[in-house]
């Protein structure tokens, strides 16, 4: 509506107008108010931080200090449209092997509490002398019958413990270098934060603003405790007179040609532009990692299935067979 010359509070009443979702209706009625009355519309996003990230305010503050708001608004538009598609394709490789585990979990809880118990008592009757792996089922089956309540209390401490922990920034940053160090997953979450982190960073150059504030924004927006950290230090770098490329070069969590190629994009003066080709590179990564994984997780969830149905069988099965060939 911008770009064909809408009067920006006239545009806002619009969105109002088609807007279902009722909060967010009232927000934008509320934002639309301010800058009616005078405010920027940057100071009025400001007012609603649970709704516009800090990226998306610095962003807008740039497109009214240029007064290329229009094409700011469409670069936002272009980058929340690709994460979402980024998750979207996360989210939807992910759904079957969640079902399938989720599943799993249900059918077993299941069959602890309410078919086991009814077994045991016939072998009880048998008078059999049960196997180890028997007398394991008994046990998880009676605990989760009898003594739910204390399972429940160690999930919700162990739940309390790792919010407060990673509440704190020590908590937080020792988390998010797990998530990177994991043996297969490590990759694809490295990806997803070089992903975030370049196109971030390319969008913020393509509309004006300073390295320096750039590096900070993302800093906000990555995601991720160690990049962020990484991130700051570069800010100092920079400011001190380095290329962009000194401390990503030396980061172990960097891949290398991302270094290299922030090195060309400041020699050339065109960093903003390698950055964004960088982000489309490594968001297709990311969707072939996540593709080769749940190809990976799917043979993982089969064998996980044979091995439940194999302990189910040795400790229900064979002790009934053994009890009927004796008698």
């Amino acid at each position: 509506m911008m770009t064909a010359s809408v009067p920006i509070v006239q545009g806002l009443r619009i969105l109002t107008r088609q807007t279902e979702n009722v909060t967010f209706k009232i927000i934008i009625s509320e934002i639309a108010d301010e800058v009616d009355g005078g405010a920027k519309f940057s100071a009025a996003l400001a007012r609603y931080p649970q709704v516009f990230s800090n990226f998306y305010i610095n962003m807008v503050r740039s497109g009214e200090t240029t007064g290329r708001l229009d094409e700011t608004l469409n670069y936002l538009a272009d980058q929340q449209e690709k994460d979402y598609d980024l998750q979207s394709k996360i989210r939807g490789a992910l759904i079957y092997p969640v079902f399938i585990v989720s599943g799993m979990l249900v059918m077993g809880v299941g069959m602890m509490i309410f078919v086991i118990p009814k077994l045991v008592g016939i072998l009880k009757e048998t008078g059999a002398q049960l196997p180890f792996t028997t007398k394991m089922l008994i046990w998880t089956s009676n605990f989760l019958v009898r003594d739910w309540w204390l399972l429940l209390a160690i999930i919700i401490i162990l739940f309390v413990a790792f919010r407060t922990v990673t509440r704190s920034s020590a908590g937080r940053e020792r988390f998010d270098t797990l998530k990177l160090r994991l043996p297969i997953f490590g990759a694809v979450y490295r990806k997803v934060y070089i992903t975030r982190l370049a196109r971030s960073m390319s969008t913020l150059l393509g509309s004006g603003v300073p390295l320096p504030q750039s590096l900070e924004i993302v800093a906000d927006v990555v995601g991720n405790a160690v990049y962020k950290n990484l991130t700051l230090r570069t800010i100092k770098e920079v400011e001190d007179g380095n290329p962009l490329s000194t401390t990503f070069g030396q980061s172990p969590l960097v891949p290398p040609m991302l270094a290299q190629m922030m090195n060309v994009g400041e020699q050339t003066g065109r960093l903003d532009y390698v950055l964004g080709k960088l982000a489309d590179f490594f968001a297709k990564e990311v969707e072939n990692g996540v593709t080769s994984l749940v190809t990976l997780i799917e043979p993982i969830i089969l064998i996980v299935l044979g091995v439940g149905v194999g302990l189910l069988v040795s400790a229900i099965l064979l002790p009934i067979y053994s009890a009927t060939t004796s008698i």
